[in-house]
């Protein structure tokens, strides 16, 4: 789960990083009346949404060029900055085309900014640790620096049974050519922000950029914080801060039946029970020249119902040109998937090419089912074909 910056800074404060003040707003009102809260001359008038590049983004209706980060010196040009932004689709590399309309704002205190670095913490799958990770250049995308200068980034891992060390954030200080002062404020700084992350249950925390100022503080500019969605039980104060505006709405609908659905960018729909399964399923697509246009497990027991909400899900998604359901029933079986398939695709008038691959328990039951029930479904043998025959329909159908 993801929150927005001013969430993330709120949270972050709470165990002693240093972050600037400020004041979330929802009208141009709210705004103007945050900067006179703050100490000024210098505003900042921040776009909230969940993704990043929003200084460098476009505003889709205003041909200025300006971004979703803007600087103001007065109140007023701090409601002018937000009516050009509450409201209106901001455009970044991250957003794609279709952007994201900005319904909040975040009116933050100016700095004055020596350096310019990079942070983040993150759980790294290959050592299973968490991993300190920081770069001089800060400021810029972290996934163009590890394509152009993989050298410029600098880890350290901690070790899950030693924990944290304060020995390990100076190294990484010196390494940035800070200061003996600014090493001492970046050591508090990583301290706080290691014990915010295991404290919350996080998967990454990322400061970009992290900024010494003027005086020699380290203060994170900006923060951003996603969640690890197994741990969120314990915390039910984080979950409220969910934003669903911003998240697909497909997959909180498929959240709402306990379904494990992720979209993405391709035109065949995918229905699997297991992960593992799942990830075959779409590398096999990709094999036959297609692409899938989501990871779904139904899961090992999925009733009728989630099985009719899962296809519904798939088909919601206008850039579907295809589904194929690869079901092996162990704990599942293959007549209770066939029942909701058969269902779904009567409710939905089905009018997209439906290959179904059943194999395991009841999987002769299955097979009756979806043969009486006189709809256009495309029988597969194993997984090879399931792929071949759903990839061919979709050219044919097109």
């Amino acid at each position: 789960m993801n929150i927005h910056e001013y969430q993330a800074k709120e949270l972050l404060r709470r165990y002693g990083v240093a972050v600037l003040d400020g004041h979330v707003a929802w009208t141009a009102e709210e705004a103007a009346a945050a900067a006179g809260k703050l100490p000024g001359p210098v505003y900042v008038v921040k776009a909230q949404i969940h993704a990043g590049g929003r200084g460098a983004g476009h505003f889709a209706d205003d041909p200025s060029g300006k971004g979703g980060v803007r600087l103001a010196r007065s109140a007023d040009d701090v409601r002018a900055a937000a009516e050009a932004m509450l409201g209106h689709v901001l455009v970044t590399k991250q957003t794609g085309p279709a952007g994201r309309k900005v319904h909040r704002l975040y009116v933050e205190a100016g700095c004055d900014i020596a350096r310019e670095l990079y942070l983040s913490l993150l759980v790294d799958r290959v050592t299973g640790r968490i991993t300190i990770m920081a770069s001089a250049e800060g400021g810029i995308e972290i996934e163009e620096v590890a394509a152009h200068a993989p050298e410029k980034i600098m880890r350290v891992a901690v070790d899950p049974a030693a924990g944290f060390f304060p020995f390990q954030a100076r190294r990484l200080g010196f390494g940035l050519g800070l200061t003996a002062a600014q090493v001492a404020s970046f050591t508090r700084f990583v301290s706080a922000m290691y014990a915010a992350f295991t404290a919350l249950d996080c998967a990454i925390v990322e400061i970009n950029p992290l900024v010494v100022t003027g005086a020699g503080d380290v203060v994170a500019l900006d923060a951003k914080i996603s969640f690890d969605d197994s741990a969120l039980f314990r915390h039910a104060d984080i979950e409220k801060l969910r934003d669903e505006a911003e998240e697909d709405p497909k997959e909180l609908e498929a959240a709402r039946h306990s379904l494990n659905y992720v979209a993405l960018d391709g035109t065949i729909g995918c229905m699997v029970n297991g992960a593992g399964l799942a990830m075959a399923t779409m590398d096999i697509i990709k094999l036959y020249g297609a692409s899938p246009a989501n990871f779904l497990d139904v899961g090992g027991g999925a009733t009728k119902e989630r099985v009719t909400a899962a296809f519904k899900i798939i088909l919601s998604d206008p850039h579907v040109e295809g589904i194929l359901v690869n079901i092996f029933g162990g704990i599942m079986r293959c007549d209770v998937i066939a029942e909701g398939l058969v269902s779904a695709a009567r409710e939905v008038q089905l009018s997209v090419p439906l290959v179904v691959r059943l194999e395991g328990t009841n999987v002769d039951l299955g097979k009756a089912i979806l043969a009486k029930s006189n709809l256009p479904i495309i029988a597969a043998e194993n997984l090879a074909d399931a792929a071949e025959k759903v990839v061919r329909a979709v050219q044919e159908a097109a």
